[in-house]
Formats: structure tokens, sequence, C-alpha cells
């Protein structure tokens, strides 16, 4: 990882090949900073409200910091100059919103959404959907990231779901430092490989020294087909992959893939 430049924030190297990475987020509007011991919860409160966000809402603050990096012409700087160009983007617009904001953000980078039916043989059948635009309020965006006026500078966008402190205490636990008393246990849901599932499954378990979660786990780069200079895959082993192939986004998934999680600290008594 070289950092002798201010800009963009990480240059890495591997295999002889260099990617250039600027790192972003989806900032809070409100409660900033954050106040905590809140008496009610910022979470839809329902699946059809987290529909409704996903269609609009999201997408155009995802779009608000990606288009903000796109104006900055990171690939005219000499070093960065004829190599992959990456945005990486977390969402902490509002309490645990990473919990439910990552299929808005696919969405908006591909401009598709997938409807899904079972055919008469109860196999799953997946449509893709072309969206147009976001609009919410007074405020409209184009959809598709990728395909905007010199997007295609812009190799790959870098999302996890799982990059807080959360990770940091598991992985600190399972490699043996812990407060006797305290059990830690991580619940979520994660990818699902059975061609027919429509839903991601569920996961738990304890946190000990048994569990194997790597730093790159939860990580996907979402590629761009008209990249000038695309991010060679083999970089980045472990992740999970998505690239849009003739109209449909096409996913690479490795064996454990946590969509979402959330890290319970449970501490005993005497």
């Amino acid at each position: 990882m070289e950092r002798e430049h201010d800009r963009p924030d990480f240059l890495v190297k591997k295999y002889g090949k260099s990617v250039a990475i600027e790192a972003t987020i989806v900032g809070r509007r409100r409660d900033k900073p954050v106040s905590y011991f809140k008496s009610e919860t910022s979470l839809p409160d329902d699946h059809e409200e987290v529909l409704r966000r996903q269609e609009n809402e999201v997408p155009i603050r995802f779009g608000s910091p990606l288009f903000s990096k796109l104006q900055k012409r990171y690939w005219e700087i000499d070093h960065v100059k004829g190599l992959p160009l990456v945005f990486a983007i977390a969402d902490f617009h509002d309490d645990q919103s990473m919990m439910w904001t990552s299929t808005a953000l696919i969405n908006y980078l591909y401009g598709v959404r997938h409807d899904f039916h079972f055919d008469e043989h109860g196999q799953l059948v997946i449509t893709p959907v072309k969206i147009e635009k976001h609009k919410a309020g007074t405020k409209e965006i184009p959809s598709g990231f990728f395909f905007q006026p010199e997007a295609e500078h812009v190799s790959a966008v870098l999302f996890s779901a799982s990059g807080t402190i959360s990770k940091f205490n598991r992985l600190g636990r399972q490699a043996g430092f812990h407060e006797p008393g305290v059990t830690m246990v991580r619940t979520g849901t994660c990818h699902d490989h059975n061609p027919n599932a429509h839903l991601p499954k569920p996961f738990r378990y304890v946190v000990d020294e048994t569990a194997q979660e790597t730093w790159a786990e939860g990580l996907s780069m979402f590629h761009n087909s008209n990249a000038l200079h695309p991010v060679p895959k083999e970089l980045f082993p472990t992740i999970a992959h998505h690239q849009f192939r003739d109209g449909q986004i096409v996913s690479t998934m490795p064996e454990f893939h946590p969509y979402a999680s959330v890290t319970i600290n449970i501490v005993g008594k005497e």
C-alpha cells in the first residue's frame, strides 16, 4: 500500500499491478453527532417501507457522494493515469443503515432491479427491470451510475455492510482477546448458494477462537462493464464480484458472504 500521495486515498499494488482507491461515505443529514440511548429507532418499520425507501430515497443518497467523487477527475492525476480507479463507499446515513440499503446501491449503479417468479416446474426465474431515474421530493437523478458521462473512468465500486467497529471486536475476540464473562454473538443473513433461493439465509454463531472471519469477508466489488481500465479480479480473490452482462447483474460469490449482521455482547452476572 503506497501512501505518499494525498489523493486518491490509497494506491495498492499486488502481482506488479496497481489500483487507485478513493473512499467516501453516505453521511448523516440529521442526528449529527449521533445521539445515543434513543427511545425510537430509525429502522424501517416493515418490508414495504424498506422497498419504498430503496426505490428512490437511498439511491439518491448513494448517488450524491459518488457523483461528487466523479467530479474530482482523479484519472487525470499523473500517478493515477492508466490505472483502475475504484470508489469505496460505506453507508452511515442513519443508525444500522447498512443492514438494509445495499440493494439500493446495486440498483443505482447498474440502473436495473430484479423481479422474480417460479415457473411451473418450481424453478426460480429472474427478470431484470430497467430503472430510468430516482425521484424523492424535488430531487431527481438518472439511474445507472456506471452509464453516466465520464463514469467509464471509474473501474468499480467497492462496498461492505460489515466494515464497522464490530468487525474489529470480532477479529480481536477470535484472536483470543476477551473480557472474562462476556459472550459475543453474531447474527445476520448471508448468501444462499441454492440456485432456487430467492432470499438470503440466516446465520448465527458465538464468536470465539473457532471463528474464521477475515478482513475481506463481506466485501463486494461492483465492476463497471464500460470501464477503460477494468480491475483484475485476481487481485481481490476472496470477495464477491458483480458484473453487468446482457442487461442482467451476474455475481460470483465466496462460500460465505454476509449481507448484514449484528454483533451482540452479553455480559453475564457474577
